[in-house]
């Protein structure tokens, strides 16, 4: 009698996950609140505010801020050292959408869970952070939108 009770409970939830798993609602206790669309995507700006790119490429070279640099290869010759762990950004503005590139910077670990890219903008789930750094983010929610308006300028392939 367990084993069925079990058996339905478990199907009722996997139902439950299957019918919400286009859609779902992040609400991170003092964040904005979005949506995940398809496990792939945060189709709407976090700030309702157009991104700078100008800002948005401070904040991806800055070291002490996105640091995109130490792991991508970017099309900003005036820095050196280019990453070489994590996919090139040239012509990512083609390949991506900008809620594709949202989903990124917000929480990667979504899209995939093993990579090595940290969740810019997330307060939990981050194994032993200093306390200062306990209940933050690594950036803004405008800088994330500052952020997504650079990349989306990256066309070109070299």
């Amino acid at each position: 009698m367990k084993t069925i009770f079990y058996s339905i409970v478990a199907l009722a939830t996997l139902g439950i996950t299957a019918a919400n798993s286009a859609s779902m609602i992040v609400r991170d206790p003092g964040l904005v609140a979005y949506e995940i669309v398809d496990g792939s995507s945060i189709p709407k700006s976090l700030t309702g505010v157009a991104g700078d790119p100008a800002n948005g490429k401070k904040v991806a070279v800055g070291r002490k801020a996105g640091n995109c640099l130490a792991c991508h290869a970017m099309p900003i010759s005036e820095q050196p050292f280019h990453g070489e762990t994590a996919p090139s950004l040239y012509g990512v503005g083609n390949r991506l959408s900008a809620g594709e590139l949202r989903m990124q910077l917000v929480n990667s670990k979504v899209t995939n869970e093993d990579t090595m890219m940290p969740s810019y903008y997330r307060t939990f789930g981050f194994e032993r952070p200093l306390k200062k750094f306990v209940g933050k983010t690594i950036i803004s929610a405008q800088d994330v939108e500052d952020v997504v308006a650079y990349l989306q300028t990256l066309k070109t392939d070299q």
